[in-house]
């Protein structure tokens, strides 16, 4: 790699160890290193704070402190530098401090605009970018986090908090679970329900993590639930809490799209604390949580994203996992202690699993791009990941950053998406691109006309190296492994930041390098290649079932072998472009193909895959996707009369009312504020703001969720408060006080038009329409099912190549 490319990548400085930094506003910046021998030491420096701005004319009140930079400038004096390029944030500024360098930004913007302003943002980001101090320091000096050290290099703390309910306003924290970096187990409890009791229990925490002085403190909804809630409860009981690196800080708090989150009932604090997180000085706050999601964007394969799902599906729950039921988790405390032990013992060591299999995707990117590990660990791929990148290499090169683009009026073009044939079938292959769009962008050197360094193809060229060697090395570990599990999150991870390449290219007025015209001639050299790979695969005499930019999946012809299969994919492969790496994905035993992007697989060992949102959503009620797993698992092994017994039973469970309550409840993000929802209301009732209503909930706030279902009479009906790691898929031994009053009729008819409609396209009307009838209204002439088959439905040709001729590379790339 050329050095340039390196430092675009990676930084330039080479000091090795780093695992916090924290920036103040005056140019003072802590790091904190951990030696070869495993000991932690901080050093104090200072750097100039400094912002970008596209004018100097907001700060001429400065007079004759304002000089252009010099190496001996005093610190006391505002300094600019020219950068190259006539448009754009061409001055870089620099100053003692940055709070004076904002305050005369704002005061000079608002004379010259003749109004107030209050913040930099409502100037506009061409107008000016002010990084946090701390990513200031990291791309001021091309330091980057964790050079030489390995993921277990970096000591963790795990807590998790049990809690007598969930508004910290009111409830108590009596319990709080400790796993050291060593797997050592502590549990603080608080001997009595007083306030003496708890602070004493908080102060002890404090003491515990001095102790085990981590780098990191993590764990599942972090941020969500239990640090919120410890701060919470520390201002009420007036405790300071010194749990990060410096006793003259205590915490700070930066913006987050995903943060606090209790206080649903109304609690005033959470309309102070909004969207926020908290951070502690020398010591790094992650939420594995933030892991799952990013895994499952990308992955598409995990059940749900509370803990003991994922837990469960990593395969890091012990048979002897104590599981509890969140809301009777006090009440159990009470009589049965040791239930309650073992159950936070459990949370904390899960936690840490999750963490470790999934969390190497921020650790790897806090590597290579300069901000906090944390801010990393939640950060959008796209501003989030290639922006710092890119700002880093462009003041590196004393170039200026381009303005915001408007774009011409020229429309996105969207991508190629086949559906050739829906319904049931027999072995079925998946050919795959490793990442399409970044691999036609380098193989064509497609990249924003005006990233004049070359920075951005050189970053995509890097990682999708990365992600090609991560995601070879996850297939050549065993399936269920820790070590396959890290190396598909890191791939997943790289092919976020690489796929938001392309859509980066695409976000025309929204990205600072965004160019329309680069991303639709990616997305029209997309078609073109999908185009050849299908004409390709169908002369193999293949059926074409589904192709798209995440691949093709195709049924080979009866008594067809594996090695037929790999040399069908071999040969379309020898026909793309060097850089476009067609790869044999997987084999599968059948498919039901439902509509695009929506199917479901079952392995040849009998695993079942379902993907999209017709078979898959966090939104929809989980006895549906439970009735589809039966019913599917029935259907592509060919058992058609098992898949009605699979509706009538389901039909049964919902009539009879064996169902859960929380089974039937439907996930709903709010998006009204009462007073909005108060204005509406007249014109149109909504189910999940009549539950809350109906509940005795006046106050929530935009963006909440919660599990709502309809009860008899037309009533809604509201479950109990939905954090994230709550109604967590079915925990093992969980019972609940269930009055199961919800509407029997509304599910059977949701069972019958939404989700047994997901069957519809792998079976002939007359046998369909033999499934779904009534149980309970017998026909005279009952359709007998015996001897019926799933049916798979050719619904297009494949594409023909022009003028008959055979499909050559020539066709798309001459």
């Amino acid at each position: 790699m050329a050095r340039n490319e390196d430092e675009w990548l990676h930084g330039w400085d080479d000091t090795p160890g780093i695992v916090s930094v924290w920036g103040e506003p005056d140019g003072r910046a802590w790091i904190w290193r951990r030696q070869p021998g495993g000991a932690v030491s901080r050093e104090e420096q200072t750097f100039r704070p400094w912002l970008l701005s596209s004018s100097l004319l907001d700060f001429q009140s400065l007079g004759a402190r304002l000089i252009p930079h010099h190496e001996h400038a005093p610190w006391s004096a505002v300094t600019y530098a020219e950068l190259s390029g006539d448009v754009g944030l061409r001055y870089l500024v620099r100053g003692p401090d940055l709070r004076l360098l904002r305050q005369t930004l704002l005061r000079g913007a608002s004379e010259r605009l003749g109004r107030p302003l209050n913040a930099l943002r409502e100037l506009g980001n061409d107008a000016v970018l002010a990084l946090p101090p701390e990513e200031q320091y990291l791309v001021a000096t091309g330091r980057c986090y964790f050079r030489g050290l390995g993921y277990d290099d970096v000591t963790r703390l795990q807590l998790d908090l049990e809690t007598t309910g969930l508004d910290p306003d009111i409830d108590r924290i009596f319990l709080i679970a400790i796993r050291g970096p060593g797997g050592e187990h502590e549990l603080l409890e608080a001997p009595s329900d007083t306030d003496d009791a708890e602070r004493a229990l908080l102060l002890a925490l404090e003491r515990c993590v001095a102790k085990y002085d981590p780098d990191v403190i993590e764990n599942h909804n972090l941020h969500g639930f239990d640090w919120p809630f410890l701060m919470r409860r520390a201002e009420r009981l007036k405790v300071r809490l010194h749990l990060g690196r410096r006793r003259d800080v205590d915490f700070g708090l930066r913006a987050a799209s995903r943060g606090a989150r209790l206080g649903q009932a109304g609690a005033r604090w959470l309309e102070r604390l909004r969207r926020a997180r908290y951070t502690l000085p020398g010591r790094e706050l992650i939420d594995s949580m933030d892991a799952v999601r990013r895994h499952d964007f990308s992955a598409r394969d995990l059940p749900g994203h509370g803990l003991k799902v994922v837990a469960r599906h990593l395969g890091l729950a012990s048979p002897e996992r104590q599981y509890l039921p969140g809301s009777r988790v006090h009440e159990v405390w009470l009589k049965e202690p040791d239930l309650v032990r073992r159950y936070a013992t459990d949370d904390v060591d899960e936690a840490a699993g999750v963490a470790r299999l999934l969390g190497g995707a921020a650790f790897s990117l806090a590597q290579m791009a300069p901000r906090r590990y944390e801010r990393l660990a939640d950060a959008g791929a796209a501003t989030g990941v290639l922006d710092p990148l890119l700002v880093r290499a462009y003041l590196r090169a004393g170039r200026a950053l381009p303005p915001h683009a408007p774009g011409d009026g020229t429309p996105h073009q969207g991508a190629a998406l086949h559906l050739f044939a829906s319904g049931v079938a027999k072995r079925v292959v998946k050919a795959d691109v490793a990442s399409l769009y970044p691999s036609l962008m380098r193989q064509y050197r497609i990249g924003p006309r005006r990233d004049e360094l070359g920075v951005f193809l050189a970053i995509v060229d890097q990682l999708v190296e990365r992600r090609l060697r991560a995601k070879a090395g996850a297939k050549a570990e065993a399936p269920g492994f820790g070590a396959r599990f890290q190396l598909e999150a890191l791939s997943a991870a790289y092919k976020l930041v690489i796929n938001s390449a392309y859509g980066y290219l695409g976000a025309v007025s929204l990205t600072r390098f965004a160019d329309v015209h680069a991303a639709n001639e990616v997305t029209a050299r997309g078609r073109e290649l999908l185009s050849l790979m299908c004409r390709e695969l169908a002369q193999r005499g293949v059926q074409l079932l589904e192709a798209d930019t995440d691949g093709v999946y195709f049924s080979m012809p009866e008594g067809a072998t594996p090695e037929d299969e790999q040399r069908v994919v071999a040969e379309v492969a020898a026909l793309l472009p060097p850089l476009v790496d067609l790869q044999f994905d997987g084999r599968y035993r059948a498919m039901l193909s439902h509509e695009p992007k929506n199917y479901a697989l079952e392995s040849y060992s009998g695993q079942l895959t379902l993907r999209g949102v017709a078979f898959r959503s966090s939104r929809a009620e989980p006895f549906g996707e439970a009735f589809l797993r039966r019913a599917v698992s029935r259907l592509l092994a060919g058992d058609v009369a098992g898949v009605r017994r699979t509706y009538v039973e389901s039909v049964r469970q919902i009539r009879e009312k064996r169902l859960e309550t929380r089974q039937v409840c439907a996930r709903v993000r709010l998006t009204k504020t009462p007073a909005e929802y108060a204005q509406s209301r007249r014109d149109r009732q909504e189910l999940p703001y009549e539950a809350l209503l109906q509940n005795g909930r006046e106050h929530w706030a935009a963006g909440e969720r919660v599990y709502v279902y309809r009860r008899t009479l037309g009533r809604a009906g509201l479950w109990q408060e939905a954090l994230e790691d709550e109604v967590d898929g079915g925990e093992p031994g969980a019972e609940a006080r269930d009055s199961r009053d919800y509407d029997a009729e509304h599910y059977v008819r949701l069972l019958t038009n939404t989700f047994a409609s997901r069957l519809a396209r792998g079976l002939s009307a007359d046998d369909f329409a033999a499934v779904i009838a009534d149980p309970d209204r017998p026909s005279l002439f009952e359709r007998s099912l015996h001897g019926a088959g799933p049916i798979l439905s050719v619904l297009s040709d494949p594409i023909t190549p022009p003028s008959g001729r055979s499909a050559t590379e020539s066709d798309v790339f001459e």
